[in-house]
């Protein structure tokens, strides 16, 4: 996470798919507690589902014993949502174009396309174990 950011929420969530109604709770509580336009919540909700939801499948293999740890943060007018799984981290840099024609029928691949595409910036870090999803308020 980039420096100048406060720490306002933290959680731990087990590595499970039900986990992610948890997240919904979370993003609420953030966008309301930041005034966030109604318009752009389903933009931060999916991003960070995303981000979530690679973390469980992707970084922690679906191994309950793993977690998920989420910081939410927050500097003037940009907030940053951090998702971080416990897995050894991917090649972020390398991924293919989930619109190029052969990739449009894949079932899965999409994830690092939409966080990039709903949040305002997406950083990784620890070797793509960590991602920070920032939103302007």
């Amino acid at each position: 996470m980039k420096e100048g950011f406060s720490i306002v929420t933290e959680v731990v969530l087990p590595s499970d798919y039900q986990s992610l109604i948890d997240v919904e709770k979370i993003v609420g509580d953030v966008c309301d507690e930041f005034g966030v336009q109604e318009d752009a919540f389903g933009n931060v909700l999916i991003a960070v589902s995303e981000a979530v939801n690679n973390a469980i499948q992707h970084g922690n293999k679906n191994n309950p014993e793993a977690k998920v740890e989420i910081k939410v943060a927050n500097q003037d007018d940009t907030f940053c949502i951090q998702v971080k799984d416990q897995g050894p981290g991917f090649s972020y840099q390398d991924l293919p174009d989930p619109t190029a024609p052969e990739n449009l029928l894949k079932d899965s691949g999409r994830g690092v396309f939409l966080m990039k595409n709903l949040a305002d910036e997406v950083e990784f870090q620890n070797t793509g174990s960590t991602v920070n999803l920032y939103f302007h308020k």
